[in-house]
């Protein structure tokens, strides 16, 4: 009897163990069929994302301006004055003279008609990676309440790296038009640029020339102001709401930074910069103490010859 008994108990461990022969070799053909599914999706994920940033516009040699924006993280940290805004900031403000002159170490990241809720986020985004002593914000941004087109979008939101502040300027930009995952998948806005691709795609895949120093577009040319369009009579010439609302928000994220906020209207001829606009912009700086400074009634002292 024992000696049955134990054939029955040797038989029953027999198929003990080739059931857990089974099932080791069973888990080990799942984990090569996990793995190999996994290197397909790596392999696919990488070709995708190959192919993305091949497709996206590179803004080296032509339309510069659009990458501006990204070339901010290579010297993100450090500076005593960030300046946000339009055309108005990059073409006017150098960190080269304010450092030059008075120590001053500054980067602007403005980009074209960069807008002000485009300001609040690159802002919001700013203090993700240093805290300035001084935010300067150009109010020309003010006379626009509504997006103006995909195109200028593009050129201040592509360049900018993931975060909650790329998705909170992608959703307050957007045109009726454009989809928020084209955004976050540039593939499925650029795919038609396969027969357009140049060198310069290729060229600047992996790397970027720098097309600014801290953000100044830097130009050598001289060329005097021709003629300008009539200053027209406007029927209306007070900020939008969602202007002042995110003038508010910049205002209150430089508080809770410690960083004070200067208001500044660029030195420029056109746009008209009315003087019902500069009245608006004084109330609410004089309402919050903020400084206020228009280079437009300063050309003849800063020696500004248009």
């Amino acid at each position: 009897m024992v000696e049955g008994r134990s054939a029955a108990a040797e038989g029953r461990d027999s198929a003990v163990v080739e059931r857990q022969n089974r099932n080791e070799k069973n888990m080990k053909k799942r984990g090569k069929n996990i793995l190999s599914m996994g290197a397909v999706l790596a392999v696919f994920c990488a070709a995708f994302e190959l192919i993305s940033m091949l497709l996206q516009p590179k803004y080296m040699t032509e339309l510069e301006e659009g990458s501006f924006i990204s070339q901010y993280y290579r010297e993100a940290g450090g500076h005593d004055v960030i300046f946000l805004g339009d055309c108005e900031v990059y073409a006017n403000f150098s960190p080269m003279e304010l450092y030059r002159n008075y120590g001053i170490t500054a980067y602007i990241r403005g980009t074209p008609q960069q807008l002000v809720w485009m300001s609040y986020y690159v802002a919001e985004e700013t203090f993700r990676y240093e805290t300035p002593r001084v935010l300067v914000f150009n109010v020309n941004a003010m006379r626009c309440s509504e997006p103006v087109s995909e195109a200028y979008n593009r050129l201040t939101i592509d360049g900018m790296r993931w975060s909650g502040s790329k998705a909170g300027i992608i959703l307050a930009s957007m045109t009726e038009d454009e989809r928020f995952l084209s955004y976050v998948f540039p593939i499925l806005r650029y795919h038609s640029r396969f027969d357009k691709l140049t060198g310069e795609d290729f060229a600047y895949l992996f790397q970027v020339k720098d097309n600014t120093f801290n953000g100044y577009q830097l130009h050598t040319e001289t060329v005097p102001t021709g003629s300008l369009p009539v200053k027209k009579v406007l029927a209306d010439y007070r900020f939008g709401d969602i202007c002042w609302e995110y003038l508010d928000k910049l205002r209150v994220l430089c508080g809770e930074n410690g960083t004070e906020l200067v208001l500044v209207k660029a030195p420029s001829l056109y746009p008209y910069w009315y003087e019902e606009y500069d009245e608006q912009i004084r109330e609410y700086a004089a309402a919050y103490g903020l400084s206020f400074y228009n280079f437009v009634e300063r050309a003849e002292e800063i020696g500004l010859d248009f």
